[in-house]
């Protein structure tokens, strides 16, 4: 029996027992009893067996010792209530806690174990017990390892009650990493960091109004890892650099007291030998160190700070190598949450220093060296100005230091001024480039990527263990993803000979697959250090301009003939030097469609024993990319994601080309007829939950109908697939399931490559840009903006006015006014006159922010406006040369409350009543210190708020630099023959946006460990101060996360926060400009707005007579029907900044809105549009009707429902299926007036009268 069917087995004879417990309730007898106790303890020797022998994956090895937890419970209640041994047990705190390891790696220096609550309905009395255990266990591993880092995760069942249903959930709740060492009190270490910890954040959970209570105890896991002298000891030297400086008092002590010792040498200078302990007085006199051991570690720091009424940060060094030079630079280590009287900063030295890798670096292969051990030691910064001065700027003029984000200020008004907002953002060091602009520099993506590779893989979906069935889970495995076949298509650009397909189906395609990337390498290299001569010698004269950077030629310049290396082409005339960085790349995309979310768990595991990876992370367990180094050459595999570039599934994407587009497909089936070729011309279909085995693939005819219903999404495929099935089976000669699948494979990276490749030749054509060089859409669409626009952008490198720029950032805002309303109008056949008239128009802004990045934006000249007592901001023209970002006080004055209660100006980040998080909420509060682009304070001012103080003003320079590609992209849209053509433009614009939004700040640094020792092993990696916390994947393999200790920031993030400030005007003028001008503020009811979409009830005779045809210059109506009723012409396609009818002319009959992005609405013709985020389209679509959403409101009560959706855990890929609250009636962004629909914006006036 295999590992997966003992765990599907053991998952079952715990259902069955549930079920029998439950059925037979009190007539459960000893007989059944002894029965079951005995096959418990069969199946618990299996287990164990597995346990030992097999290796197990992280996630199965979990779910087993889960169950084997389950199991022993189930053992100890039954002696207890059947056997009548129940104080005999009760007594013995191993029938209450358990202790089991879990996973480990490295020989065990780095291991997961749980404690399991067997008996425990008490947390209080758990933890009485899990202390005995935990202190029994870390005793014997501290044996081994004399000091660890520790920290744990707490998991418990909660249940939350609705009125239709108990939901019940695990939730989990972790602690910080702490050290723990020989000398360590482990009863105090496991009240502090543990038992304390997990009370106040179960507590807080339990505030939030989650709803959820715990109803059970399910176990505490203990992540534990060796560690070798992460503390500060005893004396070390500075290094060389460091102690020129005399910045530094460095104490030399011989004991490990270097922590205490360096306070002390801060709090009682001495005037001479300040190296010396006998200069000062011993700290056990003047500091309370009680309950503190020594060496001290940084996550004790915080118990110091608090009974010595002492801040402290501390700052560790990190050693950069430029060319031959290697030098050091001082970052944050730890900074305190709050700065006392008394503060002091300290510097964590080490005895050893590894030159520090890039944020995206992978880990080297090296010889591992385990004598390697690296010290710590921490001494006293006397003057913190001196000491990272040279770090910062040349100029010798005195700096004032922020001591947070260690950027300098030239007096201390201005650092005083900064340290306000910079205590509640910065938690690192704060750099910028050392180059001054942004601007195209990716020349060398020109040159086309001569080898592509297009991969997919093939899974067997192995049942798991049938849910309880007494008991509702909030999340449920059902399914386990295994690889069984795996295919690739190598694409060669030049020469299309070179091109093939190949496919290995069996348990082993994994492997196959990583030898076959490693063949290829060795291949690809070949060519690409092959130099094909150039065939022809140009003698004519050169052009104009070098066609590699397409800057003109200059008198004096060395121009020298370019040609194509792999071909011999002359490619045109170029300047030496660019000539020479035009080089040939040794890098080769992978490219899998919807990578990060699947396929790259498949691989991770075995390209990491084959050489060195580099991630790109989301997190430690998703990834946007991934490179692999060839161990053997010098090729880099970079795996990327079609998906991150098309946004769209594959059946979607193939069904917009064209057939003749489809070039590889045809190549690989030359030998076809034209009716067979077409049949492989759309996206297949497979049974992929009917194949849970392998026995299965030796089907000898296509399995029925049902076979192919989709328990992910809930449906059977149509009947025309499964004819087209058929098809396939019976027109391809078809043995078995097997070939079936095989072909099923093969078209699936085929039909991939096509629709990459046809993607790939538009791009080129129009960008002249590879984008098979670019990791995503955005990135690639910048690159081609900044080639196309020649622009040059700024880059803002005062760190006060990039907070000031990020603290004005505000997206979209949405919300739901009034939530609910029926129509009644002419056009209702159930139309009742004695009621007044009204109609739900539903209004979408075209391209909004294609229309915001068409308007003048930033692109330099950031400076503060010094004076600014008389500048008049209604002066200043939207198409000025010069604009401004503001910090001001606004006045929202009570007058208004009532015409502005639907959609209030200058939303803001607020918490609401009883909420405890911020939210993008639209309030009619005053605001203070509010930042906002200078057309919008315009606005707002010309709406009646009242500009009290104006506190800062940025300037900048400003032009529509964006303007003509965006134009570029519309035109091209507008021309295209092909729906892929009209999406890919479109693509490019949106894209666009999204890069000039990108957030530094969640950059995640992961690095992907397969060694203990080394200079970048686990071992140093784990005692860095950066360490942040770690998964293991298996014996050899982790993923370790590392704090950032500094962020770069060289993105224009500033175009971003103005472009979503010039969108809100586009809104705010179509509302306040427009609609309150033309009705009475009861006739236009705003019930619904998202960021560019409005939702209106409107009182009168005939809105289509009386708004859209009257005022046709607002609005696109190139969708409405030909002979629409209302005799409205056809104009303004797709004209940006325009509203468009989202019904088309159809008549809304009802509207229903619960909260933001959560309502409905009716169409006459039958269509219901339904909106519930966070919840599946198709679950939706099928599971919820209009009537869920009215009776949500109505009866206020939530609704919930049952999605399933495919996840991973630790690189195991499972489908899973969720309950989720899919409607819910409450909503904090608004006050929700007492037995009404509608709904008052905090700050109303009215809202205390209620």
């Amino acid at each position: 029996m295999n590992p997966l069917e003992i765990i599907q087995k053991t998952g079952d004879l715990i259902s069955r027992y549930l079920q029998v417990k439950k059925a037979l309730s009190d007539n459960f007898s000893i007989q059944d009893a002894e029965i079951w106790l005995k096959r418990f303890k069969k199946q618990v020797v299996i287990c164990n067996k597995l346990m030992n022998h097999g290796k197990l994956a992280i996630a199965n090895a979990r779910k087993l010792h889960t169950y084997l937890g389950h199991i022993k419970t189930f053992q100890k209640l039954l002696k207890v209530n059947h056997i009548g041994m129940g104080l005999e047990i009760a007594r013995t705190i191993n029938n209450r806690v358990v202790w089991e390891e879990i996973t480990s790696c490295f020989k065990s220096r780095i291991r997961t174990s749980v404690i399991i609550n067997l008996s425990h309905k008490d947390l209080k009395q758990f933890f009485q017990d899990a202390v005995i255990l935990f202190k029994s266990k870390i005793k014997n591993i501290l044996k081994k390892f004399p000091m660890i880092k520790v920290n744990s995760t707490f998991c418990g069942e909660f249940i939350k009650h609705s009125a239709d249903t108990d939901v019940v959930d695990f939730k989990y709740f972790n602690t910080r990493n702490a050290n723990i060492d020989v000398s360590t009190d482990l009863h105090k270490w496991f009240l502090e960091h543990v038992e304390d910890r997990l009370f106040n954040k179960l507590s807080e959970f339990q505030e939030r109004d989650s709803g959820f209570a715990l109803q059970s105890i399910i176990s505490l896991e203990i992540n534990i890892n060796k560690l070798e002298m992460g503390n500060g000891t005893s004396y070390i030297k500075l290094p060389e650099q460091i102690l020129r400086k005399h910045a530094c008092i460095n104490v030399q002590n011989d004991d490990q007291a270097c922590f205490y010792w360096s306070i002390v040498s801060a709090l009682y200078p001495s005037d001479k030998n300040q190296q010396r302990t006998s200069s000062y007085p011993h700290y056990s006199v003047v500091l309370n160190t009680e309950s503190l051991e020594s060496p001290m570690s940084l996550q004790k720091i915080p118990k110091f700070e608090k009974i010595n009424n002492i801040s402290i940060n501390v700052y560790s060094l990190e050693l950069n190598k430029k060319n031959d030079k290697q030098f050091y630079n001082v970052v944050p280590a730890r900074l305190t949450k709050k700065k006392s009287d008394r503060h002091v900063n300290l510097l964590l030295v080490q005895n050893i220093y590894f030159p520090k890798l890039d944020d995206y670096e992978a880990v080297p292969v090296e010889d591992t060296d385990s004598t390697t051990e690296v010290k710590y030691h921490y001494c006293w910064i006397k003057d913190l100005s001196r000491l990272v001065s040279t770090q910062l700027t040349k100029g010798k003029a005195k700096k004032y230091i922020c001591d947070r984000c260690l950027n300098y200020f030239n007096n201390e008004a201005a650092l005083t001024s900064h340290s306000v907002y910079c205590e509640n953002i910065n938690d690192c060091k704060i750099s910028f480039p050392k180059y001054d602009f942004m601007e195209f520099k990716d020349h060398v993506y020109k040159q086309r990527n001569p080898f592509v590779i297009y991969a997919d893989f093939e899974s067997l979906l192995t049942p798991c263990r049938d849910k309880f069935k007494n008991i509702k889970t909030k999340t449920q495995r059902y399914q386990h993803h295994k690889a069984y076949s795996a295919g690739y298509y190598l694409k060669c650009s030049y020469d299309d000979s070179l091109s093939y397909f190949k496919s290995y189906r069996g348990d082993d395609c994994l492997d196959w697959f990583a030898l076959e990337m490693s063949n290829i390498a060795t291949f690809v290299e070949s060519k690409i250090k092959t130099i094909v001569p150039m065939e022809k010698l140009q003698t004519q004269l050169p052009q104009m301009a070098c066609h590699i950077c397409e800057k003109l030629f200059k008198p004096g310049d060395k121009i020298v003939h370019d040609h194509d290396h792999f071909t011999g082409d002359f490619r045109g005339f170029a300047h030496k030097a660019c000539n020479l960085n035009f080089r040939k790349l040794f890098v080769v995309p992978i490219i899998l469609h919807n990578f990060s979310g699947y396929d790259s768990h498949f691989i991770i595991r075995n390209i990491s024993k084959r050489g060195r990876v580099s991630l790109l992370p989301i997190n430690k367990e998703r990834y946007i990319s991934f490179t692999q180094y060839d161990s053997q050459t010098s090729i880099k595999f970079r795996f990327i994601d079609s998906f991150r570039f098309l946004g769209a599934s594959l059946d979607e994407l193939v069904s917009t080309m064209n057939v003749e587009d489809m070039t590889n497909l045809k190549k690989q089936f030359a030998n076809l007829n034209d009716d067979h070729f077409k049949l492989l011309t759309r996206k297949g279909v497979f049974c992929y939950d009917y194949v849970d085995c392998v026995e299965k693939l030796d089907l000898k005819s296509l399995p029925p109908f049902a076979c192919f219903y989709n328990k992910l999404n809930d449906e059977n495929i149509s009947e025309d697939d499964y004819a087209h099935a058929i098809s396939i089976w019976n027109n391809f000669n078809i043995q078995s399931l097997g070939e079936y699948s095989d072909l099923y494979l093969k078209t699936d990276i085929l039909l991939l490559a096509d629709v990459f490749e046809n993607f790939r030749e538009k791009c080129y054509n129009t960008y002249k840009l590879d984008v098979a060089w670019y990791y995503t859409m955005p990135g690639y669409s910048w690159s081609c903006c900044l080639r196309y626009t020649q622009c040059k952008l700024e880059l803002v490198k005062s760190i006060d006015q990039l907070m000031f720029i990020e603290k004005g950032i505000r997206g979209g805002i949405s919300g739901c006014s009034n939530r609910f309303s029926e129509a009644n109008n002419k056009y209702m056949p159930n139309y009742d006159p004695s009621k007044p008239s009204n109609y739900l128009l539903y209004v979408d802004a075209n391209n909004l922010y294609g229309k915001s990045m068409c308007e003048p934006l930033p692109y330099g000249g950031f400076e503060w406006v010094e004076n600014f007592e008389n500048f008049d901001v209604l002066a200043v023209a939207d198409d000025s040369t010069e604009g401004y970002i503001l910090q001001v006080d606004l006045e929202y004055p009570e007058t208004l409350h009532d015409s502005h209660k639907d959609f209030p100006f200058c939303a803001e980040h607020y918490v609401p009543p009883k909420s405890k998080l911020p939210k993008l909420t639209a309030t009619l509060r005053n605001k203070y210190d509010y930042i906002l682009h200078y057309r919008n304070l315009k606005q707002a001012i010309a709406n009646g708020l009242v500009l009290k103080k104006i506190h800062k003003i940025l300037k900048f320079k400003q032009s529509p630099w964006l303007k003509p590609y965006i134009e570029l992209n519309s035109r091209l849209r507008a021309a295209a023959s092909t729906t892929f053509e009209k999406n890919l433009y479109k693509l490019f614009n949106n894209a666009i946006f999204g890069k000039t939004m990108q957030n530094i700040r969640k950059h995640r640094v992961v690095k992907l460990v397969s060694s203990y020792y080394g200079r970048y092993g686990a071992k140093n990696l784990i005692a860095s101060p950066s360490f942040h916390n770690r998964t293991i994947f298996d014996e050899n393999l982790m993923a370790i996360e590392m704090k950032q200790t500094e962020l770069i920031f060289n993105k224009p993030l500033y175009v971003g926060m103005c472009i979503l400030d010039i969108s809100k005007t586009v809104m705010y003028d179509f509302q306040y400009d427009y609609m309150l001008k033309k009705f009475q503020n009861n006739e236009c009811k705003l019930m619904y707005y998202d960021t560019d979409s409005f939702f209106y009830q409107i009182t009168c005779d005939d809105v289509y007579q009386e708004v859209i045809k009257q005022d046709i210059e607002r609005f696109d109506t190139s969708d409405y029907p030909v002979d629409n009723v209302y005799n409205i012409p056809l104009v303004n396609k797709k004209v940006p900044g325009l509203m468009k009818d989202e019904a088309n002319g159809q008549i809304i009959s009802h509207f229903v809105g619960l909260r933001s992005k959560m309502y409905a609405y009716k169409v006459l013709n039958g269509k219901v549009v339904k909106k519930s985020k966070g919840i599946k389209y198709k679950v939706v679509k099928n599971k919820i009707t209009f009537e869920d959403y009215v009776n949500c409101l109505k009866e206020y009560k939530e609704k919930s429902t049952t999605q399933r959706s495919i996840i991973s855990y630790a690189h195991e890929v499972f489908s899973v299926e969720q309950s989720k609250i899919a409607l819910s009636p409450f909503d904090d962004k608004r006050y929700l007036l007492p037995n009404s629909y509608d709904t008052l914006p905090w700050g109303h006036r009215d809202i205390k009268v209620h």
